[in-house]
């Protein structure tokens, strides 16, 4: 099967390794570019360039299994230590920047750094700009009702009040066209997990995707958070998340809601989630996913074995009339 994966972040790279696993034709991962804090803000603001860190992990996590690909991948992720200039920067994004410089496109040069790693697959930003996010905020003020705009990725990542809808800066922009491509080529699509205001949901804020995401005949997945993030989904419930979904892309549809079994204890919110599901068009399906560490506790990561049998068995599913009977 092909692969297209949505996100950005820690919950895209684990993602991206559990697709690895499942040994696809091919693995596309479609990347957010708001990211405007630490390394890959620096660089935005000096050079106006798309934010790399976020494709940066995505180019570490699809990198060859052998030794030169491990090297590669950890010398992508590698930070520079000390005071100076170079402080907290990542040796991928200062590769990525110098040869956007050098080729002349963002895209020129992902591809350029997944040869490098002999890449499993190909990283794609989901627009050709650097985007802004802006959240509506309320518990900033004594009165719970007052609503505040907040700005960046960090800040509203960040931000101790509760966020009640993002927009993109500027507003609708234009979707990557080899991204709309890679979407509707696709067999499977995977949509999360990640920081939900700042990962996930602004690829729904752009209209071709969107439109690439209805339009597919690739089966399409959202894969849920383990658990709520401070900040951005404090005290959000699985339920929740799929509304904020459907608020913010009304048209959407979706096949499947994956959702890690011990994260939803009862009947009762899972037959809110059930409901929350149908907004979409979608099935809930409860799976376990979650990583167990080595004296067999579970963290709150996403086990890329585990994630691979799912996706292997939903796609299998899916394509195989009967095959769940």
């Amino acid at each position: 099967m092909k692969i297209t994966s949505l996100g950005g972040g820690h919950g895209l790279y684990q993602t991206l390794v559990g697709a690895r696993l499942c040994e696809p034709e091919s693995i596309t991962a479609i990347v957010t570019v708001a990211d405007d804090g630490g390394s890959s803000g620096r660089i935005r603001r000096e050079l106006g360039i798309i934010p790399p860190g976020d494709l940066r992990m995505a180019l570490a996590a699809l990198a060859a299994d052998d030794a030169h690909g491990t090297m590669w991948a950890e010398t992508l992720q590698h930070r520079f230590g000390g005071n100076g200039a170079l402080a907290g920067h990542a040796v991928g994004n200062l590769l990525i920047a110098g040869l956007t410089s050098v080729l002349g496109s963002e895209q020129a040069a992902l591809d350029a750094v997944a040869d490098l790693t002999r890449s499993h697959g190909r990283v794609l930003p989901m627009c050709n700009e650097p985007l802004e996010i802006e959240a509506d905020v309320s518990g900033l003020d004594d009165d719970p009702r007052i609503i505040r705009p907040v700005r960046g990725q960090v800040a509203v990542a960040t931000t101790p009040g509760t966020v009640r809808r993002v927009r993109l800066i500027p507003d609708r922009p234009e979707a990557s066209p080899a991204a709309v491509e890679a979407i509707l080529d696709a067999d499977l699509v995977t949509i999360g997990p990640g920081s939900w205001f700042s990962s996930v949901i602004p690829h729904l804020l752009v209209p071709g995707i969107v439109d690439a995401l209805n339009q597919t005949s690739a089966l399409k997945a959202v894969l849920l958070n383990l658990s709520a993030e401070p900040g951005e989904t404090q005290g959000f419930s699985s339920e929740r998340h799929l509304h904020m979904l459907s608020q913010h892309a009304p048209s959407l549809t979706i096949d499947r809601i994956l959702v890690d079994v011990h994260t939803i204890p009862t009947a009762s919110e899972r037959a809110y989630l059930d409901r929350a599901a149908c907004t979409l068009g979608a099935s809930v399906e409860l799976v376990d996913v979650r990583l167990e560490d080595a004296e067999g506790r579970m963290t709150n990561r996403h086990d890329p074995a585990k994630l691979c049998a799912t996706l292997r068995q939903i796609h299998r599913v899916a394509r195989t009339p009967g095959a769940d009977d």
